[in-house]
């Protein structure tokens, strides 16, 4: 039985638990121990910072924004630069990530990254989530799992669905900055399977002076049948949502008086956007195999204006500028995993293919002032095509030491028309990452993990063929199309104590080169070799079934490794992030949670003369059951009102009446102020 508990974890998941139904095994999975709301126990990961987040965890948390059911993962950090309706900043392993780059996301079985990206490679909205459909968060940490490729160089997460929901449900939430969200969901018996339907509309102005007038119509058709190890879903999706931006404003102004805290520069920063897809996953298990298949089809369009350095390139005008997409993406995944064995050991290999084709017609930069466009930065057509084979051989040498070894081979096509003929042109590349796993115990309920792995992340398709500036005609140098990654990770996960688990990592990854295509400007910016080394300590503790506690703290030292007189600093970089919360349920009708957040200071330059100050956050939520089917509850956001930053950049810019050549200052964008959410749901 250790095997298949071990076999549970994320692998698992690719391989859909199909092991169970092998003839010389128990034909069941045993129970999995819920710590924490955490699936975290001893003898089922294969690293110290895997793990998995439970529909029940999910619930409990009080989400300001659908993005931060991420911070489920421990360790991450979802904040905002802008207006609800763009992707959040992703923080994590002394990253940050921008909106996605080096963290992979899935939902349902479909990518989220979107790869040369109007706004920024890797770029992850997930604003088209709805919580109350996620069944588990599945989360690997470093490039050590051969099933995650581009952009899952520090980690990646599988947001999944449920197949059939406990009942259907009403929900109404009203709240301050007139915030309103309506939510219908069920899952009725549909044939031998079950149909979940969810539509959701949520309307909401912020604290902004400049109101958000956010607008979003969401809707999921899930119809599902089977079990995990055999079954199916296919699900459709639909999201549309507008809104104005407050971006990050100059520290000067706010001191200046020229506008409030939570004032804005340019009141017609914003955007639309909308995502339409179809997806399907199939599970098969046969004997001594099981196999997994998943396709999808995904539309969507991006239309964001955004102005972060005011009158700086045009005193006249404003520097407002227009990032514009419309993309089509193709993809699927299949994979099979054989369960043997090798003399008295157990072992099972499974081999996958993962194709994906990006088609942006067009990806484009334009010159805006208050929406309306000025001119042309850039206009291009892209496609972008991504095949990847791989493949992994887990043995259970003895009953305390097992390896894992795994393959990946990726192969990139980049194809670009542009409205600068030089920057016309082809590219491809390939790239293969070995990966390597000890997995040691448990003895006396620890567990021990040596990890190692080379991962990647693409550049965007525009950089790799481009060779004249857009907007100053000179000459530049193209990047590299894939950039390595190196990670390391030695770790420990314990279960001492009755209803208490720990785990401890220490981790080092290295990258060839930060290289970025820097959507803001229309240009590539190459950047510096750097390494991250940290450590992450992650505790859960359930004293009594209606209590539960969890606390991650992880410090991080992040460094360019090469000379330069500029620093070695990496600006954005967290020092540290610490996160704790306390969770009761049903103490006569009553339950709650209140979380706590550290965000630790970040350099804002190479020299590390300006740093951003840390940010700390209350969320709480108390609510109450008046009948089996009846509750109500109060989220109170930002408890104590804090002035805090959701986050920090120091660069030039220009306000009216300043020398020609700007201003350096730091830009900011404030935490929300501190906000009330009640919420009435009806179970029918």
């Amino acid at each position: 039985m250790q095997r298949v508990a071990r076999l549970a974890g994320p692998a698992a998941a690719l391989a859909v638990a199909a092991f169970a139904a092998r003839a010389d095994d128990p034909p069941q999975l045993p129970p999995v121990e819920v710590i924490g709301r955490y699936e975290n126990e001893v003898g089922v990961w294969d690293s110290a910072s895997q793990g998995a987040v439970t529909r029940d965890g999910i619930e409990k948390r009080p989400l300001l924004r659908p993005g931060e059911v991420l911070e489920a993962v421990p360790g991450m950090v979802v904040t905002q630069h802008s207006g609800d309706g763009k992707a959040n900043q992703y923080f994590l392993r002394g990253y940050n990530l921008d909106h996605g780059t080096d963290f992979a996301t899935w939902v349902a079985g479909m990518p989220v990254n979107m790869p040369t990206h109007a706004h920024g490679q890797g770029y992850t909205d997930l604003n088209f989530l709805i919580p109350e459909l996620v069944s588990r968060v599945l989360y690997n940490k470093g490039p050590y799992f051969a099933q995650d490729g581009d952009f899952a160089s520090v980690g990646s997460a599988r947001i999944q669905y449920v197949d059939r929901l406990p009942a259907n449900i009403a929900t109404l939430t009203g709240g301050s900055w007139e915030y309103a969200r309506a939510l219908l969901a069920g899952s009725p018996e549909v044939g031998r399977g079950s149909l979940v339907y969810a539509f959701e509309y949520q309307h909401s102005n912020g604290p902004w002076e400049n109101p958000a007038n956010f607008n979003k119509y969401n809707g999921v058709l899930r119809y599902a049948q089977g079990t995990p190890a055999n079954g199916f879903n296919v699900t459709a999706m639909a999201y549309s949502a507008s809104w104005n931006s407050t971006d990050q404003i100059p520290q000067r102004a706010v001191d200046q008086g020229l506008i409030g805290y939570y004032g804005a520069i340019d009141p017609t920063d914003g955007g639309n956007s909308s995502r339409y897809s179809l997806s399907g996953e199939w599970r098969q298990s046969d004997g001594n195999v099981s196999r997994a298949a998943s396709l999808y089809a995904i539309r969507s369009r991006l239309n964001l204006y955004s102005n972060f350095t005011f009158f700086l390139d045009n005193p006249v005008n404003g520097d407002q500028f227009q990032q514009a997409e419309n993309r089509t993406v193709f993809g699927g995944d299949f994979s099979q995993t054989w369960f043997a064995h090798w003399g008295e050991r157990h072992m099972w290999n499974t081999v996958g293919l993962q194709l994906r084709r990006d088609r942006l017609s067009p990806v484009a930069l334009y010159s805006t002032e208050a929406r309306e466009r000025l001119a042309t930065v850039r206009e291009d057509n892209a496609t972008v095509g991504n095949a990847a084979l791989y493949a992994s051989n887990t043995i259970e040498w003895t009953s305390w030491l097992r390896t894992i070894l795994g393959l990946r081979a990726d192969f990139f096509r980049f194809d670009v028309s542009s409205n600068v003929p030089e920057n016309s042109g082809k590219n491809s590349d390939s790239i293969v990452s070995p990966k390597a796993s000890v997995i040691l115990g448990p003895w006396r309920d620890t567990e021990y993990f040596l990890n190692w792995g080379q991962g990647f992340h693409s550049n965007d398709a525009r950089g790799t063929t481009i060779t004249v500036d857009p907007k100053t005609g000179e000459p530049v140098q193209p990047v590299d199309a894939l950039v390595r990654t190196v990670g390391y990770e030695v770790g420990l996960r314990s279960h001492p104590l009755p209803g208490l688990t720990t785990s401890l990592a220490l981790w080092r990854l290295k990258q060839d080169s930060e290289l970025l295509f820097v959507g803001d400007a229309g240009t590539t910016e190459p950047s510096r070799p750097s390494q991250r080394t940290g450590v992450e300590w992650v505790l859960q503790y359930v004293p009594r079934p209606w209590l539960a506690f969890d606390l991650t703290a992880a410090a991080t030292r992040a460094r360019f490794t090469d000379e330069n007189p500029a620093g070695n600093r990496i600006p954005g970089a967290p020092d540290a992030v610490v996160s704790a919360g306390a969770t009761v349920d049903n103490v006569d009708g009553w339950f709650g949670s209140l979380r706590y957040r550290y965000f630790g200071q970040r350099a804002l330059v190479e020299d590390n003369t300006v740093r951003s100050q840390s940010t700390t956050q209350w969320n709480g939520r108390i609510g109450y059951m008046f009948a089996p089917k009846i509750r109500a509850w109060l989220d109170v956001f930002n408890v104590f009102n804090s002035k805090s930053h959701d986050i920090d950049y120091y660069y030039v810019s220009r306000l009216p009446g300043e020398p020609p050549e700007g201003v350096a200052d730091r830009h900011f964008h404030p935490v929300e102020s501190r906000a009330f959410r009640l919420s009435v749901s009806v179970a029918y």
